[in-house]
């Protein structure tokens, strides 16, 4: 693109944009766009970026007081989520909520443990303690499928409480995975090279008996008995799920991804279906807070072309126009991230945005944060053509760039709204290591890509 057009779009967009600053109305248009309607999915550019969580707990905060949303469901992992629901609904022993998010020790331990969090959750124990009834307390859950042993675990812990001879079938079932290591990996690497038989009989064999004889459990009366069972059978859904998620991983026979994504979907619903059963009429009403790459519709990315989809498509194919998906993007900065997996946390900067990026077009509007409606006329124009957009997840490596976090994608198909702010800060773990408080020293920048 030609200087003279990055102006002009640049300029278009300018007109449109709505200036962030700060003060309570920065998102008065943003919530007559969303209205009424029940899903708002927000996404974030990087697991480690301060603006992002910032940004993103503040458009929650006003959903939960002006709109009556009562669900945010995060991309995390359901026991650890449940916890902090736990906590936030006065349901638990958690003296705090520091202690509350103490469930999440898998990695990266930061994108959940962090100050932005534990202020949101802070915020939303002392809102829900203001409300008398508890349909109108706002909960906390996740949706991700990493946690294999520990839903294992909830599981038989349930069972336990209810059931106690069931309890022992359950451990019988679950015994399968016990000769494959601690953790979901582990299991689909033995599976896949070293000869394991798979347990996915035994998953599902649980899941099914723990839904046939849910009717028993529920006989006690209360929703606190519903909301238990329904975090158990979960909880068992889930190890059917990562069961399969891991048994593919190394076979390549069906996309992890996908598989990830339909599970994180269709723990969306089973959210919004047992809260409506247990509400007063009201649609239940949810912000979904994951990656950029899960959020965005994936139709209108690399990832759609490679038959990949995501939740953000599958919420709009299944709740159509009820669905509104928030995007966010950054032209440089720090952020916390790690060099390769499980590495520790790092403190590192991020390399001005490549020229012809959606992030680059974005920073020439020349506003330091603003946010855009992309079904603006002009606006959806100027988007829709197709650039490089950068995603950044827990690991960051600014040496490969280009082939490691830019893919292609039509920005005004891929999101409803976005929101940029140009230059970001590192997210702050609860934990800060040395190494993340020395950060990452400007010489220490690549060359080239």
């Amino acid at each position: 693109m030609t200087t003279e057009l990055i102006n002009e779009a640049a300029t278009t967009l300018h007109g449109a944009a709505r200036p962030i600053s700060g003060s309570a109305h920065d998102y008065d248009r943003l919530l007559d766009l969303i209205g009424n309607r029940r899903l708002v999915l927000i996404g974030e550019a990087s697991h480690g970026t301060h603006e992002f969580y910032r940004e993103r707990a503040r458009i929650t905060r006003r959903l939960i007081d002006e709109r009556g949303f009562t669900v945010v469901a995060v991309e995390g992992d359901w026991p650890d989520a449940y916890r902090v629901n736990r906590y936030v609904m006065g349901m638990s022993s958690d003296r705090d909520a520091d202690s509350a998010l103490r469930g999440f020790q898998r990695f990266p331990t930061w994108m959940w443990r962090n100050h932005d969090v534990l202020s949101f959750v802070q915020w939303l124990r002392a809102r829900n303690d203001s409300q008398v009834y508890p349909r109108e307390k706002v909960r906390f859950y996740g949706l991700d499928l990493y946690s294999l042993r520990t839903s294992i675990e909830a599981v038989v812990d349930y069972l336990d409480r209810v059931d106690p001879a069931e309890a022992a079938r359950a451990r019988e079932r679950y015994s399968c995975f016990d000769h494959v290591g601690a953790d979901g990996q582990a299991y689909g690497y033995s599976t896949a090279y070293q000869g394991a038989t798979p347990c996915e009989n035994e998953a599902v064999a649980q899941l099914l008996e723990l839904r046939r004889r849910s009717d028993l459990y529920l006989r006690r009366d209360g929703w606190v008995a519903e909301d238990e069972q329904f975090y158990a059978e979960q909880n068992a859904r889930l190890v059917r799920d990562a069961e399969e998620y891991y048994h593919q991983m190394y076979r390549a026979e069906v996309s992890s991804w996908n598989l990830r994504d339909l599970h994180m979907a269709g723990t969306l619903d089973a959210l919004v279906s047992h809260l409506d059963h247990q509400g007063s009429g009201n649609p239940t009403k949810v912000v979904v807070w994951e990656h950029n790459s899960h959020v965005g519709d994936a139709r209108a990315t690399a990832m759609g072309d490679r038959g990949e989809f995501n939740v953000g498509q599958l919420a709009r194919q299944r709740y159509g126009d009820e669905a509104v998906l928030i995007g966010f993007s950054t032209y440089d900065g720090r952020v916390t991230a790690a060099s390769e997996w499980g590495a520790p946390a790092e403190r590192k900067h991020v390399r001005p945005a490549r020229p012809g990026s959606h992030e680059s077009l974005l920073h020439a509007v020349g506003l330091p944060q603003f946010w855009v409606s992309t079904s603006d006329g002009a606006v959806k124009e100027t988007l829709t053509a197709p650039r490089l957009e950068r995603a950044i997840g827990v690991i960051y490596r600014p040496e490969t760039e280009l082939q490691s976090h830019y893919f292609e994608a039509h920005l005004a198909s891929q999101f409803d709204a976005i929101i940029h702010i140009d230059r970001t800060r590192a997210l702050e773990p609860l934990e800060p290591t040395a190494l993340w408080k020395r950060g990452e020293p400007p010489e220490t920048y690549p060359t080239g890509l």
